[in-house]
């Protein structure tokens, strides 16, 4: 019987925060602390020690600045996905369009915020990498890839079909990783394909486990550098 069932309250998402400057780290505990969902376990100065104190404290969410010194947020993140993969990496920049975040996230970072967000933004991101899932906007993360990604030049097939390298693909399961890429959450696929919600997280299943990716990030990142979609031009992110 779950420890809900006995009135007792679940187990409080372990926290970390890494960022070289303490007024924020203090900042961010002050904003997590009051929420009883939330414990702070550890604050980190550098990514080198980040990747000590989740060693020590086996955190389920850091929070993760992307620029560090001794070791930037983007070799942290690396460690921690190959050492800890129970752990997952909320990336914080203060820019929303940085190629750091990009690298971040392809080194295993499960979501993405820029520093301005509310607290409010944070504890939701936090509580959705906790579960497993990306916490990135859609948009933003296209905005991102669409500055930063870069596939291989190649000629265009007109249907949406698997690119090479990329698993046993079907048509079907190719045109929701392709809508994926273009920014449309769960609902605007359904829309777009006139599907049900249940049929597209079957197909977002799917392609993650061909893919061989573990989140939706993940999963639009390889889509731009196969070139299933294309990266937008410059003039076209304003």
């Amino acid at each position: 019987m779950s420890t809900a069932a006995h009135g007792v309250s679940p187990e409080p998402i372990r926290v970390l925060i890494a960022d070289d400057q303490p007024l924020v780290r203090r900042g961010l505990a002050l904003i997590l602390g009051p929420d009883p969902s939330v414990e702070v376990v550890a604050e980190a100065g550098d990514g080198e020690e980040a990747v000590a104190l989740a060693h020590r404290h086996q955190p389920d969410v850091i929070v993760m600045d992307i620029r560090m010194p001794v070791l930037d947020g983007v070799g942290a993140t690396e460690r921690i996905a190959a050492e800890l993969p129970g752990c997952r990496v909320l990336a914080l920049s203060t820019f929303d369009l940085d190629e750091y975040v990009v690298a971040a996230l392809r080194a295993g970072a499960s979501g993405f915020l820029p520093k301005d967000v509310s607290p409010e933004e944070l504890l939701a991101a936090i509580r959705t990498v906790h579960t497993g899932e990306a916490a990135v906007a859609p948009r933003l993360l296209t905005r991102l890839l669409s500055a930063y990604v870069t596939a291989p030049a190649r000629p265009r097939p007109s249907a949406p079909v698997p690119p090479a390298g990329t698993g046993d693909l079907t048509p079907r399961e190719a045109e929701v990783w392709r809508l994926m890429a273009t920014g449309l959450d769960n609902a605007e696929i359904a829309a777009e394909m006139d599907i049900s919600g249940s049929t597209v997280k079957n197909h977002i299943t799917n392609v993650f486990g061909k893919l061989g990716v573990r989140d939706r990030a993940q999963a639009v990142i390889a889509a731009y550098e196969s070139g299933l979609v294309e990266a937008a031009r410059t003039g076209d992110l304003a």
